[in-house]
């Protein structure tokens, strides 16, 4: 059966723009038959420039997309497999340079099967100066989001391709280390595609070609407007009078009709992209995370779901903050948890690690961060999304050292006693804001960026 036609690098730069201009690219000196003197390479060469009209693999340029400015690399298969070579190198080193020169994010349009072999070892260390230019790209505070097309195999997945801050695919693309000619016999091709690289948490999400421009531009605007003003707390979509008692706290925090992190996301922005997965094989629907618009302003977000939060969702979220803190985004997050997860494949994924990751996370984070508790806080597994002296609670919430039914039991108390446990331990919001650990979310509106009741 014949391969299908792969895309062209300017057929992939017209799917998300009409306004593309090309970089000047440094010229280089080769010597015949390249680094290595491979008998025929010049011929390879000449052969794949005529068959594609590109004289390297790779093209670069500058672009608006949907109405933001980008420094977009677009990688031609048909051109020795879309492989990287010093030439490749010399291309992306400039396109790097010019985006932290101007303030741009960067875009690859992947499609590689990898390092050139004509160029032996010298191909190869391509990979470590595209790695240092995305680094320092990111040290930079400038975004870049990878769009992987077919095939993105190789050094180009593990450089800009899983290196990128968000990463989109394309509908059927192969993506994996692996390419095709090189896994095992008995690999799994199913293993091998965007899809499955979604799945595993490496990848953000599959566009479709149709919808790319609308889908990037839309991430470049979110991810180019910092603000140094916190994000308010979103208003209280449940209750609005405080609960009588500890144990009433709990059952309303615990109540199947309580508001939850989709309604309160869907009330608070006006549009917002997700994030997906924690870059280390895993996800956790348990915890929704992404960028959105709040009064014309990006927010990132980080929510729980109300179930108990895996090590993959605790990741995912410290991977989200990180990235926000980077870009100088303001960042907001819900907790709802009855707790971290605890069972034994929790553990063998690194639960306490993960853990430490947000708590690190967030007392890293120089980007302001606001928490609001929409339902259950319970323990270290909801303290690790919580900003200290920026925590706020609704009424229908609760925040524990630990449940009240586990603390009976740890105090070796009968059931019977976990209602008045639950006074004990002052959970209530309003037991929260006399102790200073978190204020009570009203109705009422806040000054914009202090915390501040209007009166």
């Amino acid at each position: 059966m014949a391969e299908r036609p792969r895309q062209s690098a300017r057929a992939a730069i017209g799917l998300v723009t009409d306004d593309f201009r090309e970089l000047p690219y440094p010229e280089r000196e080769s010597a015949p038959d390249g680094p290595l003197g491979w008998h025929g390479y010049d011929a390879s060469r000449a052969r794949a420039a005529h068959r594609t009209g590109e004289d390297e693999s790779v093209v670069c340029g500058t672009a608006e997309v949907e109405g933001t400015r980008a420094v977009l690399i677009a990688f031609e298969f048909g051109f020795l497999g879309g492989s990287l070579g010093e030439r490749t190198g010399d291309r992306l080193e400039t396109a790097y340079t010019y985006a932290r020169e101007h303030r741009l994010p960067v875009v690859p349009l992947i499609a590689t099967g990898g390092s050139r072999m004509q160029e032996g070892m010298l191909a190869l260390t391509q990979l470590q100066r595209v790695a240092r230019q995305s680094v320092l790209t990111r040290e930079a505070g400038l975004a870049q989001i990878a769009v992987l097309r077919d095939p993105t195999t190789g050094g180009g997945w593990a450089t800009l391709g899983a290196g990128a801050d968000v990463v989109l695919a394309l509908p059927g693309a192969q993506v994996g280390f692996a390419g095709s000619r090189v896994r095992p016999a008995d690999a799994d091709p199913a293993a091998y595609t965007a899809q499955a690289q979604v799945a595993a948490g490496a990848a953000d999400a599959v566009v479709r070609p149709g919808e790319l421009r609308a889908t990037l531009g839309r991430w470049l605007r979110l991810l180019t407007a910092p603000s140094g003003e916190p994000a308010p707390p979103p208003l209280p979509l449940g209750a609005t009078d405080l609960p009588a008692t500890g144990w009433d706290a709990v059952l309303r925090a615990r109540a199947p009709h309580r508001p939850r992190a989709e309604r309160y996301l869907d009330a608070y922005f006006g549009e917002r992209v997700a994030i997906g997965g924690d870059r280390c094989g895993g996800t956790d629907d348990g915890m929704l995370c992404g960028f959105g618009t709040h009064e014309g302003r990006t927010v990132a977000y980080a929510a729980q779901t109300g179930t108990a939060t895996r090590p993959a969702g605790y990741r995912t979220a410290a991977r989200l903050i990180r990235l926000a803190d980077r870009l100088g985004i303001p960042v907001l997050t819900l907790v709802d948890t009855p707790g971290a997860a605890n069972d034994a494949e929790a553990e063998r994924q690194g639960a306490g690690a993960a853990i430490a990751e947000v708590f690190a996370a967030v007392a890293a984070a120089r980007t302001p961060v606001t928490t609001l508790v929409i339902g259950e806080g319970g323990s270290g597994g909801a303290l690790a999304l919580a900003a200290p002296g920026n925590t706020w609670a609704t009424p229908d919430s609760y925040f524990s050292v630990i449940a009240p039914e586990l603390a009976a039991a740890i105090l070796k108390r009968p059931p019977t006693e976990v209602e008045a446990t639950a006074d004990q331990l002052l959970i209530r919001p309003q037991d929260l804001e006399r102790l200073g650990v978190a204020r009570v979310r009203t109705g009422e509106q806040l000054f914009p960026g202090t915390g501040d009741r209007r009166s």
